[in-house]
């Protein structure tokens, strides 16, 4: 059974893999780093075809992690976003969404300028962003596990007692 970490950027998605990697020896794919890998940074993709291209590779990257087994998917922040997403991902797994407040994803990408929807007054856009999708993430998931206060290793730890493995 595949976990998959969705969210809002910044809300740990990465770094609980990272953990749910050095804690459990779970093999991680992170579909932005595959997208890079494959197709070059994610702001170029945006600047020269538009965020519905990135979104098409998004989704050809997200079914083809979906197909393996056993695997941490990290997604990128508008994965789930797609219901084909979703639907491929809770075919081999379970979704959790990693539920964080816009303080804290303001405090820990405040820094971070390759980030494309987020150029401009970032607390206006992560509070934007974060109340349009909460709905589709609660919707999307399986599971919620809330992050503020929490070190990675804790995290992973819940995430592993929910799903079973």
């Amino acid at each position: 059974m595949n976990i998959a970490l969705c969210g809002m950027m910044g809300c740990g998605k990465t770094t609980v893999a990272a953990a749910l990697n050095g804690k459990y020896g779970y093999t991680v794919v992170d579909t932005d780093a595959e997208i890079v890998a494959m197709h070059g940074e994610i702001n170029a993709i945006f600047r020269d075809f538009g965020e519905q291209r990135f979104r098409d590779i998004e989704s050809e990257v997200t079914a083809a992690a979906a197909q393996r087994d056993d695997i941490v998917i990290s997604l990128g922040g508008g994965c789930v976003l797609r219901q084909s997403n979703v639907d491929a991902l809770k075919e081999h797994g379970k979704i959790f969404y990693l539920r964080t407040r816009a303080e804290t994803i303001i405090s820990r990408i405040k820094d971070d300028k390759s980030r494309p929807l987020l150029q401009g007054d970032l607390e206006k856009k992560v509070r934007s962003i974060l109340e349009s999708r909460a709905d589709i993430y609660e919707a999307a998931a399986d599971y919620i596990v809330d992050t503020d206060g929490r070190t990675p290793e804790q995290i992973a730890d819940e995430i592993v007692a929910l799903s079973g493995n």
